[in-house]
């Protein structure tokens, strides 16, 4: 009988993870975030020490919002009109919820920015040294698996709906692009801010929903810096 008990709360623990993940917007953008970050740790040389802090820092972004959705759900379910102090939890719940991710963010400028910054400057060198017609391909390449992604979850159309979006993959990959080609701030500041205009498009007219256009954005930035690293 222990065990068994063992064995549920296990199982209830594992249905709340779950509960958070399907009806959390946020928690489901953490969780992306979360593996890119586990992702990028694959190529740079971390050492146990930075591997250990971003694991804690993970770790607590995930439960802070897990909290917030706990205290969001039990106001909800005992008040059942409104009433300042109810807002008051949930706005401090939120609230602890950005400070985490703020400090996942800061962690995560000082742990990556000095590794990113060798290796852009790297990429950078390879990509103005390539052949003007091999960002084309690269595009076009990038393009391709856009379609074949969105084929391959079967939603939406190849030019409509669906994940991920594809106007944000497209549009990331032309800005990062730029960024690579360029040394002007400016202009790479603004190839961000139209790809973020076009993203923030797709959510507005309803065609997309914000996981969608941030993992089509995520996606596109991938797959250009990949391609450049591969044939660049």
């Amino acid at each position: 009988m222990k065990i068994k008990k063992i064995v549920d709360s296990f199982n209830y623990a594992i249905e709340g993870i779950l509960y958070a993940v399907r009806t959390q917007r946020n928690m489901r953008i953490h969780m992306c975030a979360a593996l890119v970050v586990l992702t990028a740790c694959f190529f740079y040389n971390l050492s146990k020490i930075e591997i250990l802090i971003i694991a804690i820092t993970i770790t607590m972004v995930m439960v802070t919002e897990m909290i917030n959705t706990a205290i969001e759900c039990t106001i909800d379910a005992t008040t059942n009109y409104y009433h300042p102090l109810a807002r008051i939890a949930k706005n401090a719940s939120a609230g602890a919820v950005l400070i985490t991710a703020i400090n996942a963010t800061v962690v995560g400028y000082f742990i990556f920015f000095d590794k990113i910054s060798r290796m852009s400057l790297i990429l950078i060198k390879r990509v103005k040294s390539s052949n003007p017609y091999m960002i084309f391909i690269i595009l076009v390449i990038v393009c391709i698996i856009t379609v074949v992604v969105k084929a391959y979850f079967g939603e939406g159309t190849p030019l409509r709906g669906g994940m991920p979006s594809g106007h944000s993959t497209i549009a990331f990959a032309i800005a990062t692009t730029i960024a690579l080609v360029t040394e002007d701030p400016l202009t790479i500041v603004l190839s961000y801010l139209l790809a973020m205009i076009v993203a923030q498009s797709r959510v507005n007219s309803k065609t997309h929903s914000v996981l969608e256009v941030f993992l089509g954005g995520v996606l596109g930035i991938f797959l250009t810096i990949l391609l450049f690293r591969i044939f660049g």
